[in-house]
């Protein structure tokens, strides 16, 4: 809900899509959690799929909105309850991905390690959105936060196309 406020009230593409990457690391969590109930194989190779499609969904929507941001050349706003939000977001999401991982290579479980992985980008393009806010606010530099959402398109389709082929 923080991010969604921020993101409104600032126009911003990049913290909308940092909002809408959050709610996938939460159904990625529910989809780990369903997995973990039943280990079999089939079931970890849907559960992939699910996190996956989420991640490509994302890059597709945030390179449209990106896109037509630029091209459109509207200004988003400052946002100084986005750039606290995403820094401490950035610091949570990296002690929690290595949690994840660790514990997901001791279980044996990809699914959990991946998971950990979808964690680790949580916290990468937390630090890319933050980045883009801080330049917009201290520079003006209002094209930084559609920038900051093409770093998102990147992560998202990679971990998205990573987690489809295996």
């Amino acid at each position: 809900m923080i991010l969604a406020v921020a993101a409104i009230r600032a126009r911003s593409v990049a913290l909308g899509g940092f909002g809408l990457d959050s709610l996938i690391e939460i159904g990625a969590s529910t989809v780990v959690l369903w997995e973990l109930a039943d280990t079999h194989h089939v079931r970890q190779r849907r559960a992939l799929r699910l996190i996956g499609v989420a991640f490509v969904a994302l890059a597709v929507y945030l390179v449209v909105q990106s896109s037509l941001l630029l091209a459109s050349g509207d200004h988003p706003g400052s946002s100084y309850l986005g750039i606290a939000w995403t820094a401490l977001t950035a610091a949570v999401m990296f002690s929690l991905a290595r949690g994840k991982a660790v514990t997901g290579r001791a279980l044996g479980n990809p699914v959990l390690q991946t998971e950990g992985k979808v964690t680790m980008i949580d916290g990468v393009l937390a630090v890319a959105v933050l980045i883009g806010l801080v330049l917009n606010a201290a520079l003006g530099w209002w094209w930084a936060d559609p920038a900051a959402a093409y770093v998102l398109v990147y992560y998202g389709a990679r971990e998205g196309h990573h987690a489809l082929t295996g």
